[in-house]
């Protein structure tokens, strides 16, 4: 069952923000032809039908997603997008890298957890003033470098506690360590991705232009919406109180 309302009307909104724009042909990779309504000038143009029909089917998923109170991670560090990522993922409580994708993210994630824990300390103490107490002058300096560098890369991360459930990136190849980690610990991976990029490594693809910002942000928009919606319907599990202990009886000696 589809998620947008009115699809043609849907695909004009995607016209209008240049979704239908893809790369030149020579940068083209194999994997986007099913995708490709026509070449222009030498620049691919996508069929947007059918971007909106992956649209439909990733947002289904996040819906899901949402559904079971799982956790979707947001990635793009390309200029264009990072802010509108952030933004998107900020407004649905999700966690997020926008900045830089720091090596091991996720398949060495007990060492991230590590400098994600050193940043909540660091943290604490400033907030509640034992930095002052603690350290003399040129001590708060080096630590307060030190808390700005973690904040630089990990405040996006700082609220997860796991391995995401599914990761989100605006355009794949431009963070291709992230997808390739996703993969190594078999996370799924949704992506906006251009005619550049191999749809063949990402498991929900959403092909349209992923460096104009009005398409980014229309498309991630609907994709955050759905995420939402899924989150508000989330109903936790009880928590099952565990049967009390019934000391065992006392043997009487012989």
């Amino acid at each position: 069952m589809s998620t947008i309302k009115n699809k043609n009307t849907f695909i004009d909104q995607l016209f209008q923000a240049g979704s239908h724009f893809g790369f030149k042909k020579s940068r083209r990779h194999p994997s986007v032809v099913p995708y490709v309504f026509a070449t222009k000038d030498g620049n691919d143009i996508f069929d947007l039908e059918k971007t909106a029909d992956l649209l439909d089917a990733a947002k289904e998923v996040l819906k899901e997603t949402g559904l079971h109170g799982k956790t979707v991670l947001f990635v793009g560090t390309k200029d264009e997008s990072s802010k509108i990522v952030k933004d998107a993922a900020e407004k649905v409580e999700a966690p997020y890298v926008t900045n830089r994708w720091i090596g091991g993210m996720l398949t060495n994630f007990s060492e991230i957890k590590k400098r994600i824990n050193r940043l909540e300390l660091l943290t604490s103490e400033r907030e509640s003033g034992e930095l002052e107490r603690k350290y003399k002058k040129k001590e708060r300096v080096v630590l307060g470098r030190e808390a700005s560098k973690l904040t630089h890369n990990f405040f996006g991360v700082s609220k997860m506690q796991k391995l995401p459930d599914l990761m989100l990136v605006v355009d794949p190849r431009h963070d291709s360590i992230a997808v390739a980690e996703a993969k190594e610990r078999n996370i799924p991976v949704m992506a906006i991705l251009s005619s550049d990029c191999d749809a063949a490594k990402v498991t929900y693809p959403v092909v349209g232009n992923d460096s104009l910002q009005t398409s980014v942000k229309l498309l991630l928009t609907e994709l955050a919406d759905a995420y939402a919606q899924g989150k508000a319907a989330y109903v936790p599990k009880p928590v099952e109180a565990r049967p009390a202990r019934t000391a065992a009886p006392r043997r009487r000696p012989n």
